[in-house]
């Protein structure tokens, strides 16, 4: 197994997420397969992946117990064990010392080894900053006593807000986890996260490495450009093999959701072969073909005509994502914006398309986008209903 030197520690490259576990049933209430769960994290452990990664909200609340209970058979200082605080959803009041109690309770542990402020983004920076919850000062209170080994953080947020939160709290977090893959390389400005904070010298620790299994499974043609170069990977491979050029990424966490995930991912990281440049710029090419964006080049000619002021190459770089795969991340994203900066508030006037130079019909992607927002449940009523099915099952 392939390891990551963090601090003083060994880490398997390869991290066990537990975000997509085997489940029985379907929708939000479907139930956890323990002994599915328990089969792949036995296969994983036995072959060298030691870092195992959860968080309060994963399958309403089940993903922490799980995972607590199938770690228990093995012994404490053989695996880490990473969770998060849920301060990225939407509450009148947020209790760090409760829910950190609930989950040493539930994973069955007296310490973590990783813990994480989960998901620090525009609409969640102010929670975590807020002195009447003291959420980051009560973290580092549990991390000089022990019960916490080391203290980081996760982002969905843009480079603005990464970089008001490392200017704030970067002394004090030592590792940052952030989505990173060859598409988002461009797509979300991972490149330009992932240089933030190799320069701060904080280590990268990398989600969506398969971008919810889209880079798992791509069209005919760009899976037989791969299997010419590398007959023996899978497609999924090489998705984290480009990770493995990168040399801050210190851990690359795949939600496995079944057994042939499990060996496939243990076969790519039992030994390094990383990308040479001429596959990187072959993954790069594949990647373009798969946004299927509107060609803005972020000018800001339209910017200046708009009545509304709206931030135009903002919002279509936000479909553009959507166009490609409608993720919660958008929903969270565009729940931190006010109304009268959505794309509901264009008017239609098209002064913005006479100042196009790639001649976009901006009046009509923010008529497809504003109708795309509304078919999408907002964050806070997916955090209603994660709650609701969590203090079900408590």
């Amino acid at each position: 197994m392939m390891q990551s030197k963090f601090q003083d520690m060994s880490l398997s490259l390869l991290g066990f997420g537990t975000m997509r576990l085997p489940q029985s049933g379907v929708g939000m209430s479907a139930l956890v397969d323990e002994n599915a769960v328990n089969e792949m994290v036995r296969f994983a452990h036995e072959r060298g992946v030691n870092y195992y990664d959860t968080a309060y909200p994963y399958h309403n609340g089940e993903s922490e117990r799980v995972i607590g209970r199938v770690l228990s058979q093995f012994p404490r200082e053989s695996y880490y064990l990473a969770t998060k605080y849920p301060g990225h959803q939407i509450s009148s009041s947020y209790d760090p010392q409760k829910i950190f109690e609930e989950q040493l309770a539930k994973c069955g542990v007296d310490y973590f080894d990783f813990y994480l402020l989960h998901n620090v983004y525009e609409n969640s920076i102010q929670t975590y900053m807020d002195p009447r919850w003291n959420i980051i000062g009560y973290f580092l209170e549990q991390k000089r006593k022990g019960r916490i080994r080391h203290l980081g953080f996760s982002s969905h947020g843009y480079m603005e807000n990464l970089t008001q939160f490392l200017d704030a709290y970067g002394d004090v977090m030592e590792f940052c986890q952030i989505q990173l893959n060859y598409l988002d390389w461009s797509l979300q400005d991972a490149k330009a996260k992932y240089e933030l904070l190799t320069e701060r010298n904080i280590p990268v620790w990398v989600m969506e490495p398969v971008r919810g299994g889209a880079l798992a499974a791509l069209t005919e043609p760009s899976e037989q450009k791969l299997k010419a170069l590398r007959p023996e990977e899978s497609v999924a491979a090489w998705a984290f093999r480009w990770l493995q050029t990168l040399p801050n990424v210190k851990m690359i966490l795949s939600g496995m959701s079944n057994m042939d995930q499990v060996t496939d991912n243990i076969k790519t990281f039992t030994t390094g072969n990383p990308l040479t440049q001429e596959e990187s710029s072959l993954l790069y090419e594949i990647a373009a073909g798969m946004k299927n964006s509107l060609p803005c080049t972020a000018c800001r000619y339209c910017c200046s005509e708009c009545p509304k002021e709206l931030d135009i190459p903002t919002l279509l770089s936000h479909y553009n994502e959507v166009r490609f795969d409608p993720r919660i991340n958008i929903g969270m994203r565009m729940d931190a914006m006010p109304a009268q900066k959505l794309p509901s508030a264009c008017i239609g006037c098209g002064n913005c398309s006479r100042m196009c130079p790639q001649n976009i019909d901006i009046p009509l992607a923010m008529k497809e986008f504003a109708d795309a927002l509304s078919k999408m449940p907002s964050w806070a009523e997916l955090c209603r209903q994660r709650d609701l099915i969590a203090q079900k099952n408590k």
